[in-house]
C-alpha cells in the first residue's frame, strides 16, 4: 500500500510502498477514506511528539474508512462497514474506565496502542522488510491500517466520511472540553483562544450548550470569520506569537467587565493560557485544551487563583470514545454539529506536504487527505 512516511524529523513526508499484514485475532483492517491533518501530526513531523519513539513512522490519526478484512473472533464488523477510528483504545475493565474515564485507562494495551503497537507489542507494518510503527496506533496517512476492534465505531452508510473523520480528534476534543471538562451551562459567557479545528469545536459546543456570549480570539482573520459562522458573538484578533497575550485579558474585560465564566486555551502557548486565566471572573474556570511543549511551566498569579478560579487540564475531550462518539454522530445527523464546515481543503496523498504547509501557515482550518 502507499503511505506518507516520516523518515527524518523536520523533513517532508515520503510517499512510500509499505507492507501491511492481515489482521490478527480481534483486529480489523480498514481501508482509509480520509484523514485530517492535526497539530499533533505536525508535532510528530517536528520531532516534538512524546509518542514517537523512533523512525520511520506512518503519520496520521484522525481517520475514517471502511472495513476491508476482519481477524478471528471479530463479529461486530464485516467487510464494507463504514467506521470511525477512535483515538486510542480503552479496556473497559479498569477502575478509570468504570468511572467513564476511558481517556485515562490504565491498561497496558492502551499504552502500547498510543506508542504504535498492537496489544502483543508487535506491529502490522513493514518498510523494506523492517518493522515500523503507525502514529498513535493508527497511521492514517496510508491506504490501509490494522487496528484492534475496540478502536472502531460504526458509522451510518452514506455519510461523508471525510467530515466524519474529524470526529475522532478535533470534534471529540473540542466538544468534550466544553461538555465533559468544563460542563458549560446555559447562559454562561465563554472565551475561546485559538480557533483552529479543535477551537472551532469549542465554539460550536459552547453555542450548543446555550452560552449567552462566545468570544473567539485567533491570529488568523480567516479563522475568526469561521468562528463567527460557527456562532461566536465577538471576535478578538491577536498578535502572532502571543507577544502581547496579556492584552487579551484586558480586551475581554472590555466586553465582560467581571470576566468570563469559562475560558478555553486551544493554542498550547503558555502566555495565552495565562491571559485566558486572567480573563475569567472570580469562581470562573479555565481549561487548557492545547498541548504546550514538553517541559513547559505555567505561571498564574496566586491572588487570582485564590479568587476561587479553577485551572484545569483536558485530554482528548475527557471522555470515553465508546459513549462520546455515538452522541457526536447523532448530533451531526441532526445537523446540530457541522464537522464538514471545518474542512478548508481536501487533497490526495501526493499533495500532503503542500497541505501540511498550508496548516503551518494558518491558511486553513482543517485540511483532509482523502483516498
Amino acid at each position: 500500500m502507499r503511505a506518507a512516511v516520516l523518515t527524518e524529523f523536520g523533513a517532508p513526508l515520503e510517499i512510500r510502498d509499505v507492507d501491511i499484514s492481515d489482521p490478527g485475532p480481534g483486529e480489523v483492517r480498514v481501508r482509509i477514506a480520509a484523514s485530517g491533518i492535526c497539530g499533533s501530526d505536525l508535532k510528530a513531523v517536528d520531532g516534538a511528539s512524546p509518542v514517537v519513539s523512533g523512525l520511520p513512522v506512518v503519520c496520521g490519526h484522525e481517520s475514517s474508512g471502511t472495513v476491508e478484512a476482519v481477524g478471528a473472533g471479530v463479529t461486530a464488523y464485516a467487510p464494507g462497514d463504514p467506521v470511525l477510528i477512535a483515538l486510542g483504545r480503552s479496556c473497559g475493565r479498569c477502575r478509570r474506565c468504570g468511572r467513564g474515564e476511558g481517556h485515562l485507562c490504565t491498561d497496558a494495551a492502551r499504552t502500547r496502542a498510543i506508542m504504535g503497537l498492537m496489544p502483543d507489542g508487535s506491529t502490522r507494518l513493514r518498510l523494506d522488510g523492517t518493522a515500523m510503527r503507525p502514529y498513535l496506533g493508527i497511521g492514517g496517512f496510508a491506504e490501509y491500517t490494522v487496528v484492534h476492534e475496540r478502536q472502531l465505531m460504526p458509522l451510518p452508510r452514506g455519510v461523508d466520511l471525510a467530515a466524519m473523520s474529524l470526529l475522532s480528534c478535533a470534534v471529540v476534543t473540542g466538544v468534550g472540553a466544553v461538555v465533559n471538562t468544563a460542563r458549560v451551562e446555559a447562559g454562561a459567557t465563554v472565551l475561546v483562544a485559538g480557533c483552529g479545528g479543535v477551537g472551532l469545536n469549542v465554539v460550536q459546543a459552547a453555542v450548543l450548550a446555550g452560552a449567552s456570549r462566545v468570544i473567539a480570539s485567533d491570529i488568523a482573520a480567516t479563522k475568526l470569520t469561521a468562528a463567527e459562522l460557527f456562532g461566536a458573538t465577538d471576535v478578538l484578533p491577536s498578535d502572532p506569537g502571543g507577544a502581547n497575550a496579556a492584552d487579551l485579558a484586558t480586551r475581554v474585560r472590555e466586553l465582560e467587565p467581571d470576566g468570563v465564566d469559562y475560558a478555553f486555551d486551544v493554542t498550547g502557548v503558555p502566555s495565552v493560557l495565562a491571559a485566558a486565566f486572567e480573563a475569567t471572573r472570580p469562581g470562573g474556570t479555565t481549561v487548557m485544551v492545547g498541548s504546550p511543549p514538553a517541559g513547559t511551566n505555567i505561571s498564574v498569579p496566586a491572588g487570582a487563583l485564590f479568587g476561587s478560579r479553577r485551572l484545569m487540564g483536558c485530554q482528548g475531550g475527557d471522555g470515553s470514545a465508546a459513549s462520546d462518539l455515538p452522541r457526536l454522530v447523532d448530533l451531526c445527523l441532526a445537523e446540530r454539529l457541522d464537522p464538514g464546515g471545518l474542512i478548508s481543503e481536501r487533497v490526495g496523498l501526493d499533495a500532503i506536504n503542500d497541505a501540511i504547509g498550508h496548516v503551518r501557515a494558518g491558511e486553513v482550518v482543517r485540511a483532509v487527505v482523502v483516498f
